[in-house]
């Protein structure tokens, strides 16, 4: 990859819908190049694909955490499915190491961090946790 790949791959982090001719114009290269460069980085795998983000995903939850996971036995897919089903959690990750899965946690305050954490630590098979609060986020490729 070059810089050029690098600058088209954060532009479309920022907008994945971004019309080509916008892209062009930021990037200083025709629409034809554009479209050569997307159509080469999709095919060598290095775009593996375009996602949405819903309001959910943008929502701010003032209060967030990840939480890591210790799981008995081979409860991680039934535990990974109960965990998808909990609002507060924006995502669950399967992890090596010390702990079994990392959980991503939004809320609106502490309060409810707190009943969260609770909930998921009686999950039957949840062993241990440990949990840390998220200060701040930079973002790759977005305005840094």
């Amino acid at each position: 990859m070059d810089d050029l790949d690098i600058g088209l791959i954060a532009a479309l982090r920022r907008d994945g819908r971004a019309p080509l001719s916008d892209l062009a114009a930021d990037l200083g290269v025709t629409r034809a190049t554009v479209r050569a460069r997307m159509a080469r980085l999709q095919q060598s795998g290095e775009i593996a694909g375009f996602t949405v983000q819903t309001r959910r995903d943008v929502a701010p939850s003032p209060v967030r955490g990840l939480m890591m996971l210790g799981i008995e036995g081979r409860g991680a897919d039934r535990i990974t499915r109960t965990l998808q089903g909990m609002v507060a959690v924006m995502a669950v990750h399967s992890t090596n190491g010390a702990w079994d899965l990392v959980v991503e946690i939004g809320t609106g305050t502490l309060e409810a961090l707190d009943k969260v954490l609770f909930d998921i630590r009686r999950i039957d098979g949840v062993t241990r946790s440990e949990t840390n609060l998220l200060l701040s986020t930079r973002r790759a490729g977005r305005g840094r």
